[in-house]
């Protein structure tokens, strides 16, 4: 339990822009759903196995308090986190976390949001997909190289990607401006035909996470980032920006 809850805030809160998440889980399945406010971040995630006791339809709001409790010295060794639960309609319903150290003298509870609240706040997280006209999993250095152009041009907040012959090229500013560009990842199969702008700041945290990144582009205008963490894994979709 520890383990997928370290890894959910891991790749949610710590990116700054998901303030919440909407879990959907099953014996068999657990899903993970969250949204931007301003809509510029789509997750869709699926842990590799279903986590236990986790059954049901519920929110999980104010992760950095949920951050705080995972982090603190007194769950660190011999703690237990489990599942609160309450009857609803005949249904055990899951409301929440109940944290307490190994010998009993420090507790905390956090509560989850019930399903009608998550439902209304993320009822427009659905993503209903693209084709995907490059696909990739790009490179330590790659990533290296934004994070060089982004400090040069801290006054753009939004980056353009283009296909030139076999090169996926990534553009700062533009021919009014102070501007750059360079190679994100050479050898591409696929091509675009249009030019979209991302946001920098989201592209590079998610790019920052810790996994197997696999990259996908869609004319149509989208970007999928896909982390694998080895607990889940995390679809990012950004719709593209029009500059």
């Amino acid at each position: 339990m520890k383990d997928f809850l370290q890894d959910l805030v891991a790749h949610t809160h710590s990116l700054g822009f998901l303030p919440l998440v909407k879990v959907t889980a099953t014996d068999k399945e657990t899903s993970i759903e969250s949204m931007a406010e301003d809509r510029s971040v789509i997750l869709n995630a699926k842990t590799k196995d279903p986590i236990e006791n986790f059954e049901g339809v519920f929110g999980m709001p104010n992760l950095n308090k949920l951050d705080l409790h995972l982090k603190c010295p007194e769950y660190k060794e011999g703690a237990s986190i489990n599942v609160v639960t309450q009857q609803r309609n005949g249904e055990d319903i899951p409301t929440g976390l109940h944290f307490q150290n190994s010998i009993g003298d420090f507790e905390n509870d956090y509560r989850f949001m019930n399903s009608d609240i998550i439902n209304e706040k993320l009822k427009s997280v659905k993503y209903k997909g693209s084709t995907w006209e490059v696909e990739f999993a790009p490179t330590v250095a790659a990533i290296q190289r934004l994070k060089f152009q982004a400090a040069a041009h801290t006054e753009e907040t939004t980056f353009q990607v283009s296909t030139d012959n076999s090169n996926l090229v990534f553009s700062f500013g533009d021919a009014s401006t102070h501007a750059g560009s360079f190679v994100f990842q050479p050898n591409i199969t696929g091509k675009l035909k249009q030019k979209w702008s991302w946001p920098v700041n989201q592209v590079q945290s998610i790019l920052g996470l810790s996994g197997d990144v696999t990259m996908r582009i869609a004319d149509a205008g989208a970007l999928k980032i896909t982390v694998d963490s080895g607990t889940a894994i995390y679809d990012y979709i950004l719709p593209a920006q029009s500059k």
